[in-house]
């Protein structure tokens, strides 16, 4: 079967899709809004369900491949939850150290689409590792509804307390290099545009269209920058003029692009929204990025 892009939906399903992702509208609010597009026999539970995500059929590394090691680890976070587990990835090979990324997930927690995220970073010869902001509730819970559910009660200043020491535990794992970026998709790309006003020791910050700090944070920014944006994201995109002005007046190196035609959300191969050519020339300049600023010259 042919695999489903965001051309197949009306652009207003998509919206409805995206405000439901955001907890802007609950799944109730999707079918009873999509249920005027449903036509031809399809119906709106038909049309959220061709949109959710498909993890195994998008896999690209396979949790039991033999060129990594991956495991789930603990570490201590007081001024946040306490206690949070993520999910740490590395090449099998041994090597001396390594350059840490920290990869933050969207707003449903550890999906296995971030593992495997995590797992392609450790591919391209970095220490990798994904927090679980879930954790504290018992984790990403396999079903994207009740993901959802459960994210929008989290203490979002203490999960982004979670995330700062995240970067602490990863720079002081005996694997790493001393130097850490952080990438981030959606809720997650907020979070790394966060970590940047917070952590002058960041080395390199990928944001894939996140909310944008305030402007009088941007100064903070010691990291050089590398943004990505979807050209049909009326919600993120709406910050993004605010944001490049800031960078600019505080002399913060950075490089957007905004990629033709695509959706919010294009960089995750598990959805219609997914645009694979775009996806592959963000993250080959994501990689680049981090090759650049994290490696020893």
């Amino acid at each position: 079967m042919q695999r489903k892009t965001s051309a197949d939906f009306d652009p207003e399903v998509l919206k409805l899709f995206d405000k439901y992702v955001h907890g802007i509208i609950d799944r109730r609010g999707f079918l009873l809004g999509a249920a005027k597009y449903a036509v031809g026999g399809i119906t709106a539970t038909a049309l959220l369900d061709a949109l959710n995500p498909k993890f195994a059929e998008a896999e690209q590394v396979k949790k039991n491949d033999s060129r990594i090691n991956a495991r789930f680890v603990e570490y201590a976070s007081p001024a946040g939850y306490g206690r949070m587990r993520g999910y740490l990835a590395q090449p099998a090979q041994a090597a001396r150290k390594r350059p840490g990324v920290l990869v933050v997930h969207e707003n449903r927690g550890l999906s296995p689409h971030i593992e495997d995220i995590t797992r392609r970073l450790a591919l391209d010869n970095f220490l990798a590792f994904a927090p679980d902001a879930l954790f504290p509730l018992g984790g990403y819970p396999g079903d994207e509804d009740q993901a959802h559910a459960l994210f929008a009660t989290l203490d979002q200043p203490r999960t982004r307390e979670d995330f700062v020491a995240a970067v602490g535990f990863l720079k002081r794992l005996p694997e790493c290099s001393g130097k850490v970026g952080a990438v981030g998709f959606c809720y997650g790309g907020g979070i790394v545009n966060m970590l940047a006003t917070r952590l002058p020791d960041l080395a390199a910050a990928v944001p894939f269209y996140g909310d944008q700090p305030a402007s009088v944070d941007v100064p903070k920014i010691k990291a050089p920058l590398l943004v990505h944006y979807a050209e049909n994201d009326e919600r993120i995109n709406a910050g993004r003029a605010a944001y490049e002005a800031a960078l600019k007046s505080a002399h913060v190196k950075f490089a957007s692009y905004v990629y033709p035609g695509t959706q919010h959300g294009f960089n995750n191969d598990t959805t219609p929204r997914y645009d694979e050519a775009a996806a592959r020339l963000a993250w080959q300049r994501t990689i680049a990025f981090f090759n650049a600023n994290l490696r020893a010259t």
